[in-house]
């Protein structure tokens, strides 16, 4: 008798690594060699974590041998706190911090312990997909709210009012966002805090890319923003900090914790039933937040982060019938092109097919909860030689198309 995968996996995705992406490990045994735009892997393209954060990994070794607190190391922790301080949150607390093995695994908890089934969490569209999943494993329906690519890709706040229910519990922003690059302005930020303390929503703010921001602009955290809901903000090593193997990431509760005290001591369950995060990462997590901001070297006017993304975001608008909105922020451009003007049936066709005549490998659109058909998600990590000769492969593909 065959053994059947669970009926809650049948309507999931996670095209990042789906069948695109075995297509290209296929072809890759077969001897060809694929481009991979695919993954926001820094250390695959030759960001490497500081010299700084693996000497003190290096160094406690021997101290991280054993379980330590479930919500992770004094330390690690106090740092976070002392970091959003900084930032001007008040009255946080130790106790307010957990660390994870990367927010990926923080996702997870947070949303397993808030939500029964059919429970409706507000996720942006497009998303980072690891949210709509989780969601959806948990028992919850993801409710997805449009961000506008007219309006470089910023949050439709009356689409947001006007997909609430009763059923809904939590509204989620991911900023810097994943897979668009958008940076929301502060009056932005505070019409979504607004929104959720109206609807008594808890808030989750995603901000793994809260310093790789370009073009001057300033990301404003969600955290602390009001005493009136309880918001949720995350971030972590692997983007920041070019060590996403080491899967470090940490949260920290602000706002309304005394409505909270249920779901806190969820929290605190299952943060204890998973014993703890690996603990050697967590003796990196003070040195990266006080140490020196490498990132900021990276992402400024002729760091080599700033120069792949302009780069690449040029010769995508150079494209005819490509239009691309300039990122502010992260690591990945979200192309449109126009249906009229190729031959594709849809962007999973597009992507499929770039993978299969040019060896270059993307993410339709599509796989990040759009509903749009004309999307994909590049990665701009590769040098900027590299990434040009990807990017007319690209063009060279959309010439092939078109109509």
């Amino acid at each position: 008798m065959e053994i059947l995968k669970s009926k809650r996996l049948e309507h999931l995705k996670y095209e990042i690594r789906g069948p695109v992406y075995e297509k290209a490990l296929a072809l890759q045994n077969q001897g060809y060699k694929i481009t991979s735009l695919n993954i926001g892997n820094p250390a695959a393209f030759g960001f490497e974590t500081p010299d700084e954060i693996v000497h003190d990994i290096i160094v406690n070794i021997r101290n991280a041998q054993g379980y330590v607190d479930s919500r992770g190391l004094f330390a690690a922790r106090k740092a976070v706190m002392q970091y959003y301080q900084n930032l001007g949150v008040k009255n946080s607390l130790i106790e307010d911090v957990y660390i994870g093995n990367g927010v990926s695994e923080l996702i997870s908890l947070v949303m397993t312990a808030l939500l029964n089934t059919e429970d409706e969490v507000l996720i942006p569209s497009p998303d980072y997909p690891l949210w709509t999943t989780v969601v959806e494993l948990t028992g919850g329906k993801a409710v997805h709210y449009i961000c506008d690519e007219t309006n470089e890709w910023q949050p439709n706040l009356d689409d947001i009012e006007s997909k609430i229910t009763s059923k809904t519990k939590a509204l989620v922003i991911i900023n810097p966002n994943n897979p668009t690059g958008a940076v929301y302005p502060k009056e932005t930020i505070d019409k979504l805090v607004q929104i959720a303390v109206k609807h008594n929503l808890i808030l989750f703010s995603d901000e793994i890319y809260d310093k790789i921001l370009f073009d001057q602009t300033q990301h404003y955290s969600a955290a602390g923003l009001s005493e009136d809901c309880l918001i949720v903000t995350m971030g972590g090593l692997s983007k920041n900090y070019r060590a996403a193997g080491f899967r470090g990431g940490w949260m920290i509760l602000t706002g309304a914790k005394h409505k909270a005290k249920s779901y806190i001591e969820g929290l605190n369950f299952l943060f204890s039933t998973r014993l703890c995060a690996n603990v050697i990462t967590q003796f990196g997590i003070q040195t990266a937040l006080g140490g020196y901001q490498s990132i900021n070297d990276l992402v400024a006017p002729g760091g080599r982060l700033y120069k792949q993304m302009n780069s690449a975001w040029e010769k995508l608008n150079n494209i005819p019938g490509v239009n691309c909105v300039k990122p502010k922020g992260a690591l990945y451009l979200f192309p449109s092109y126009d249906p009229t003007q190729f031959n594709f049936r849809d962007d999973s066709h597009f992507v499929m097919s770039l993978l299969e005549e040019q060896k270059v490998l993307v993410v339709a659109g599509s796989g990040f909860n759009f509903a749009g058909k004309n999307n994909f998600r590049i990665v701009f990590l590769p040098h900027v030689e590299q990434l040009n000769q990807a990017l007319d492969k690209i063009a060279l593909h959309f010439e092939n198309y078109r109509k």
